[in-house]
């Protein structure tokens, strides 16, 4: 078996390498983790892990390396995992508008890398997670990336020169959806409707919606039709959206996201 490592246990660490123990009935003897916080590490030592004292000692024992770290926190990453490097090493690379260019040059090795962008609803089973691997990976270490993350959602492979487009589309898009989601039911609360109880309604609508556009076949410009009646209450509703730019702003938001991970990246 593949042994995984992991430099950093934060929240989307943590939520992989659950996803990885389950895929392996409770087994975690394979997993390696360092954190410069002893309080994480002592978090996810009780998943049944190995904690390393080094980023360094999860390079040399591992045969995966999952970068789970903030993109600011990259170069100096990097410099300290050099020494330990070697072109038989994977490299998991899952911060926004990190090329794989940039973990090469980072690590001053061309090993193979891929670059993932995945979300936050992976700490439920229920992420979406775009992939994009270097050529001179495996077949099996492709393929050993690509379940670790399809263990915990849905996965797509993407080219790269589109990764830093995607996170606008499945890796912040959880936020908007957030932000959508407390709009609606901070009105039905202003209107003097329990919060929750619409907050349940709406959760439960997003949910519904997500399941019409993946299932029933029609398009998403045929399923607003269908539920839009000449002169009824959602044709009003769209025409009010429709007069803030609500398509413009979501499609401006998601540009400003994408400008942003370029930054990141340089």
């Amino acid at each position: 078996m593949k042994k995984i490592g992991f430099i950093g246990a934060g929240n989307m660490a943590t939520a992989i390498v659950n996803g990885l123990i389950s895929q392996q009935n409770g087994k975690a003897d394979f997993i390696n983790v360092f954190d410069v916080s002893s309080e994480k590490c002592d978090i996810i030592a009780k998943l049944g892990v190995n904690i390393c004292k080094t980023g360094e000692d999860v390079v040399k024992s591992s045969d995966i390396i999952v970068l789970a770290v903030k993109p600011q926190n990259y170069p100096e990453v990097l410099e300290s995992l050099k020494s330990a490097v070697s072109l038989q090493k994977t490299f998991v690379s899952i911060a926004a508008g990190i090329s794989i260019d940039f973990v090469q040059r980072g690590l001053d090795c061309k090993c193979p890398v891929v670059r993932v962008m995945p979300n936050t609803p992976l700490l439920l089973k229920k992420g979406a997670s775009a992939l994009c691997p270097s050529d001179n990976i495996s077949d099996e270490d492709k393929q050993t990336v690509y379940d670790m993350f399809a263990g915990s959602g849905v996965c797509e492979y993407i080219t790269e020169e589109h990764m830093n487009e995607i996170i606008s589309v499945n890796g912040s898009s959880p936020a908007y959806i957030y932000l959508f989601a407390k709009a609606m039911a901070d009105y039905a609360k202003s209107k003097g409707i329990d919060y929750d109880k619409a907050m349940n309604l709406v959760c439960a609508t997003l949910e519904g919606s997500a399941a019409m556009l993946r299932e029933s076949g029609d398009s998403a410009d045929v399923l607003i039709e269908k539920v839009s009646s000449k002169g009824g209450t959602t044709i009003a509703a769209l025409d009010k959206l429709r007069e803030h730019g609500f398509v413009e702003a979501v499609q401006d938001a998601m540009e400003a996201c994408t400008k942003r991970a370029e930054e990141l990246g340089k």
